[in-house]
């Protein structure tokens, strides 16, 4: 074969590629002239023919089917009334006048805004329930209690501030109004746990 110049020897080659190319799509289209369809009319008649033969679902598939959706029902329903249930929990466990969160944080905000807890303790005051085996202080303690036919309620927790190695208890005890059906303060008290031991009055309704 004679020599060829680089640029030439490409463009000879694109040329060859070019009129490969352009014979494969006349031989395509001879086919589809032969035939009378393009190979995506062939595919979907293949697809339809397939469908065609496919047997119709007899009477005990039907109410197979019909069970399967059934208990997909009964197990999106279940789903829903748990998921429901939670809800409600966390909603009267963090929202309703009653739960023991939100007494604690009444009772939080008067001690932390008494004048005689804030010269002992310092600022910030913070508070922290009990400490738990992984040694997160999260646990609120709480004891719901019956007495003259009226629910009462006591709590327990903790509270520090900016004096060091200072610590103090808070307890305080709630009786259900009959009138109005919410918790009202019967007394809250802090002990301080240091040397003499004393303890700071915040409210005594006795």
């Amino acid at each position: 074969m004679a020599y060829l110049h680089p640029v030439k020897a490409l463009l000879h080659r694109s040329l060859q590629h070019t009129a490969a190319a352009q014979i494969c799509q006349l031989v395509q289209l001879h086919r589809s002239a032969r035939t009378g369809s393009s190979p995506e009319d062939r595919e979907k008649a293949a697809v339809s023919r397939y469908q065609r033969g496919s047997p119709k679902p007899s009477a005990a598939q039907k109410v197979k089917d019909a069970g399967k959706d059934f208990t997909y029902l009964i197990v999106v329903l279940i789903g829903l009334g748990v998921t429901g249930g939670l809800l409600y929990v966390v909603f009267q466990e963090l929202f309703s006048s009653k739960s023991p969160n939100k007494i604690y944080g009444k009772a939080f905000d008067k001690v932390r805004s008494h004048p005689e807890v804030i010269g002992a303790f310092g600022e910030p005051i913070s508070c922290y329930g009990e400490t738990t085996r992984r040694g997160r202080r999260q646990h609120l303690s709480h004891l719901e209690y019956l007495k003259d036919g009226l629910k009462h309620m006591r709590l327990k927790f903790y509270i520090e501030g900016s004096e060091p190695g200072l610590k103090g208890t808070v307890h305080s005890e709630s009786k259900e109004n009959p009138e109005t059906g919410k918790y009202e303060f019967r007394y809250i008290f802090v002990d301080l746990d240091s040397y003499p031991k004393r303890s700071i009055i915040i409210e005594d309704n006795r």
